[in-house]
């Protein structure tokens, strides 16, 4: 009879600590990505992961790196600001073991190097090597107390926008979810979903319950591709003959988007006032009624705090 420990058998006990690890000192970075602006002077680097102990401790060390403007997590991400350059990063163990040491961009590619000692070096050289969206890499033997490092390759690509309202009805529906799941659908090699944002909108008599709508986040190679197919589904799976779709292109929205998405949290806004907006990085796409929450939407993009906030003059 199987003898037990703890109620544990002893024999599946022993297999566990059979299991085969093939690389017991190596986390892999599922995927990376990175955006830049159009001058190429500005950058911002997604690292997607599954530990999230391993992304935190990057997080708080990377951010003394002087090419570092800003770290935020945002779900599974983690998100660095950076700017181009190259620079001596003066590590010190515990104080500032690992950061980032420079970002170069050219016409088509993104280069980043990371630089840390023992642990630091593991996760700078052998983490982040092999992620998908890499396109080849330069990597030091890393582990013990070496210190080591690795520039790695990304393709170039830009943030698109993609702002949507008003496709359900009283009777079926919810832009949320459908918004989610054909930015999913869109996925690519050449356009990856970074984040799924819901903008809470100020309360018009004629919402259908909760006024809100949607921006959902890509960077991607291929913008005019992904706006067609985006648009193609939206088509297809919209309820409402009043959808609205709006796309950006560009690092970072204007400040007249911004103003423009605030005016309509704080209360109704007419269409009159979308037609004096001017900028060449806004398309509109399906100009129903829902084309004023959809506008709105696309400067919130993964500010979920302020995206979210209620402004319906009772708070």
């Amino acid at each position: 009879m199987m003898k037990t420990d703890g109620g544990v058998s002893v024999e599946s006990s022993w297999l566990d600590c059979m299991k085969n690890l093939p690389e017991p000192y190596v986390i892999h970075y599922p995927q990376i990505a990175a955006v830049a602006d159009e001058t190429g002077t500005r950058v911002e680097l997604f690292e997607f992961f599954d530990c999230v102990g391993g992304a935190m401790w990057s997080a708080h060390h990377y951010a003394q790196s002087p090419l570092v403007e800003s770290v935020r997590c945002v779900g599974g991400t983690m998100r660095y600001l950076l700017r181009q350059g190259t620079v001596d990063l003066a590590l010190e163990g515990s104080k500032f073991p690992a950061g980032i040491s420079s970002v170069a961009v050219d016409d088509r590619e993104i280069a980043v190097t990371y630089i840390g000692m023992g642990g630091g070096g593991v996760g700078a050289a052998a983490c982040r090597a092999d992620a998908k969206g890499v396109i080849r890499n330069r990597t030091d033997p890393s582990g013990g107390g070496k210190v080591a490092g690795s520039t790695i390759w990304l393709p170039r690509r830009q943030r698109l926008l993609i702002g949507v309202d008003d496709t359900d009805t009283p009777e079926a529906g919810a832009t949320w979810t459908l918004v989610h799941n054909i930015a999913q659908a869109v996925e690519d090699e050449h356009s990856i979903y970074l984040s799924h944002t819901i903008v809470q909108l100020y309360p018009v008599p004629y919402r259908t319950k909760n006024c809100v709508s949607l921006v959902a986040e890509f960077a991607t190679s291929e913008p005019q591709r992904l706006t067609k197919r985006f648009h193609q589904l939206l088509l297809r799976y919209t309820l409402s003959e009043k959808t609205g779709m709006a796309v950006y292109s560009g690092f970072t929205p204007s400040e007249k988007l911004l103003n423009f998405g605030r005016k309509v949290k704080l209360g109704e806004v007419r269409p009159e006032l979308l037609e004096n907006i001017r900028d060449d990085n806004l398309k509109i796409i399906m100009n129903g009624r829902g084309i004023i929450g959809a506008v709105a939407a696309l400067p919130f993009f993964a500010r979920y705090e302020e995206a979210l906030e209620l402004c319906d003059g009772r708070n």
